[in-house]
C-alpha cells in the first residue's frame, strides 16, 4: 500500500527545522516509523536486540553519522533518551534526533523529562480526512480563524460510508484489508495487548477475561462520561463477581501508557468566565475500530438493531479523531463541555493558541435543527469574544452556516 500523507507530516516538517529532537508517542501500529523513516538517514531499530547492543556500545551517540538518527521504539532501551537530552544540550543541530515510542517505560523513573530539549507529539490512528477517500473543503484552521469563512462543498459521502468509516480503522497496516481479514488483525491487536504488550511494561494480567471485559466497558461507554465506578459494574463476570477497584486503575493506568485510552478531558477556561463545568473526562479508545470490534460491531450491525445505540457514540469518536489530529497540526487543544447539571452539554471544544474556541456538535442526521444548536448558541452568548465560529458536524452531503451563523459541515468535508 502507499504511504498516504499525514496530517503530521506537515508539523515534523515544519519543527525538524527547528528541533534537535522529536519524540513520536502513539499506540503500536500507527505508522510511527513509516513516517519518521522518511525523514531518517540512520534508523536503529531498538525492539532488536543486535541493534539495542550497538546503541549500548555507544550510548553517547558519538560515533553515529551526519544526518537525522531514528531511535525507533526507544523505550526498549530507555537510557538512550538521555543520551539525546545530552546531545541537544552539547548543541545538536535541528533534525538530529527521531525518537519513536509506543509506550511509556516501566523503568524510566531515572529519566529525564526530556523538558525543553525533545519535543513531544502525538500521532494517532489515520483520520478520515487522511484515508485518501475524502476531499475536505472546509478547513479547521479557517474556522478557527474567526471570520465566519464561507461554508460550501458537497460530499456523496452516506450513513453507510460512515459505518464503514467506522470499523475500517485509521492503522495503516489495518484499514486496507478484507473485511474478514480486518476483524482478525483487531482480534489480534488487541490480544497483543493483554498477552504482550501490558507485560512488557511489568503487568501481569492475572485474569484475561476480566481485562477483556473491562475494555468492552470501556467501549461501550465512547463518547460518554460515565463514571469509572460503573464501568466496574459492567465488568462483573458470569458468577456476579468483579475486579477490585485497584485493578481496574491498574488497568486504565497501564493502557493509557500503551497510548490505547484517548479519553477528551473537560474543559476549564483559564479566566473561568463559566462556572460549574465538569472535569470528567469523555472515554474514547485511540481507534473507533477497536471499540466497535470488542462490542462485536460491523457496520451493517452499527445500522441495524444491535448497534441502534452505539452508532451515534462511534460516529462521535471518528469525528473526535479528525478534530484532534487537524487541531494538533495548529497547536489546538481539543476539549468538551459539560456543566455540572447537565444542562448544557457541546461535544467538542477547539482551543486554539491564542484562545480562541471553536465548538463543535456532533450529529449522527443529515439536517440539523434548532434545538440541535441550542446549546452552541448558550455558549456564544457566555462568551462572545471568545467563540471563533460554531460548527455541527452531520452525516449530512452539504455544508452551509445557518442564518444563526452556526456552520453545518457533513464530516468527509472537514479537514486541517
Amino acid at each position: 500500500m502507499p504511504y498516504l500523507q499525514r496530517t503530521i507530516d506537515r508539523e515534523l516538517d515544519e519543527l525538524l527545522a527547528h528541533a534537535p529532537a522529536i519524540a513520536l508517542d502513539g499506540p503500536k501500529g500507527v505508522g510511527k516509523t513509516d513516517t519518521a523513516k522518511r525523514r531518517a538517514h540512520t534508523v536503529w531499530f531498538l525492539d532488536d536486540a543486535a541493534q539495542r547492543e550497538v546503541a549500548q556500545a555507544d550510548f553517547e551517540l558519538t560515533a553515529v553519522p551526519e544526518g537525522t538518527l531514528l531511535l525507533d521504539e526507544w523505550q526498549k532501551l530507555p537510557q538512550v533518551w538521555d543520551s539525546v537530552r545530552r546531545q541537544v544540550d552539547a548543541g545538536a543541530r535541528p533534525g538530529r534526533f527521531l525518537l519513536t515510542g509506543s509506550a511509556t517505560p516501566v523503568d524510566a523513573s531515572g529519566t529525564h523529562s526530556g523538558a525543553g530539549r525533545i519535543l513531544s507529539l502525538r500521532m494517532r490512528p489515520m483520520a478520515l480526512h487522511e484515508r485518501g477517500v475524502v476531499v475536505p473543503a472546509v478547513s479547521l484552521e479557517s474556522l478557527l480563524g474567526g471570520g465566519h469563512p464561507e461554508i460550501n462543498g458537497h460530499s456523496s459521502y452516506e450513513v453507510r460510508d460512515y459505518a464503514e468509516a467506522i470499523v475500517g480503522s485509521g492503522f495503516p497496516g489495518i484499514m486496507g484489508a478484507a473485511p474478514r481479514l480486518r476483524r482478525s488483525l483487531l482480534d489480534a491487536y488487541l490480544q497483543r495487548v493483554i498477552d504482550r504488550d501490558l507485560p512488557d511494561l511489568g503487568f501481569q494480567v492475572r485474569r484475561p477475561e476480566t481485562l477483556r471485559r473491562w475494555l468492552t466497558a470501556y467501549a461501550a461507554a465512547s463518547s460518554t462520561t460515565t463514571a469509572y465506578s460503573k464501568l466496574l459494574d459492567a465488568t462483573a463476570g458470569g458468577d456476579g463477581r468483579q475486579p477490585a477497584k485497584t485493578t481496574t486503575i491498574a488497568y486504565r493506568d497501564h493502557l493509557t501508557r500503551l497510548w490505547l485510552l484517548d479519553p477528551v478531558p473537560g474543559w476549564i477556561p483559564a479566566s473561568n468566565e463559566i462556572r460549574r463545568l465538569q472535569q470528567a473526562p469523555k472515554h474514547q479508545l485511540a481507534d473507533p475500530a477497536l471499540a466497535a470490534r470488542l462490542l462485536n460491531l460491523s457496520a451493517d450491525a452499527l445500522l441495524g438493531h444491535a448497534g441502534v445505540h452505539m452508532v451515534g457514540p462511534l460516529f462521535e469518536s471518528l469525528v473526535t479523531l479528525g478534530v484532534r489530529v487537524a487541531a494538533q497540526m495548529w497547536e489546538a487543544k481539543v476539549f468538551h463541555l459539560r456543566t455540572n447539571a447537565g444542562e448544557h452539554e457541546i461535544d467538542l471544544i477547539v482551543q486554539g493558541v491564542d484562545g480562541q474556541v471553536l465548538a463543535i456538535e456532533v450529529k449522527l442526521a443529515h439536517s440539523v435543527s434548532d434545538a440541535d444548536v441550542r446549546h452552541l448558541l448558550w455558549l456564544r452568548e457566555q462568551i462572545p469574544d471568545r467563540v471563533a465560529d460554531l460548527v455541527v458536524v452531520t452525516t449530512g452531503t452539504t455544508a452551509y452556516r445557518r442564518r444563526d451563523g452556526v456552520a453545518v459541515i457533513p464530516l468527509a468535508l472537514l479537514g486541517p
